[in-house]
């Protein structure tokens, strides 16, 4: 579904489809993409990932990380100073770090993340003296809804999870006390 170094006229909107995948399997639905420019204008994609953090049981599994691992590997370089990182959330102050360490130039961004940004909120990493490679951030607005409502859904879905099951264990407990 999602081929490397094929071409690509959309980035943000595969970053979408892998959040989609991280929803699936219990993760929060976050996806990313590291794509450079071809000859023709189009994207080709080096690199791509889905948060993982749940499934692989990892904190680090971010999908930006994921994304950029893999594209070191397929670039055979530890900088990506050609490429571009689309992502469906502000990346935290770890995979803003990393973006800034793998010399990404641009990070395309559809929604912001009002508790765990590390962008424009919180820690505002690209802010600090202490970076010395800064890449351009843009904000992807036509993809912004789309990519808030999937981490709102999926938000709602853990509290009625939670709500259901504590429900269940007083009902539990009430019938093991009428025995």
């Amino acid at each position: 579904m999602f081929f490397l170094g094929r071409r690509n006229k959309n980035p943000m909107k595969t970053a979408i489809q892998l959040a989609k995948k991280a929803m699936r399997h219990d993760d929060v639905p976050i996806g990313a993409v590291v794509a450079r420019r071809g000859d023709r204008g189009d994207w080709e994609v080096v690199g791509r990932g889905e948060n993982r953090v749940q499934s692989k049981n990892n904190p680090m599994a971010h999908a930006e990380i994921v994304a950029i691992h893999e594209a070191t590997r397929n670039q055979k370089s530890k900088f990506l100073d050609d490429c571009v990182i689309f992502t469906t959330l502000e990346p935290c102050a770890m995979c803003a770090t990393a973006i800034s360490f793998a010399r990404i130039k641009t990070v395309i961004l559809a929604a912001r993340d009002i508790k765990g940004g590390g962008i424009f909120t919180n820690s505002r990493v690209y802010d600090t003296d202490s970076h010395l490679f800064r890449p351009e951030v843009i904000e992807d607005l036509e993809c912004a809804a789309e990519a808030g409502q999937l981490l709102t859904d999926f938000f709602k879905k853990k509290r009625q999870d939670k709500a259901k099951k504590r429900l269940e264990n007083m009902m539990k407990t009430c019938k093991a006390q009428q025995n």
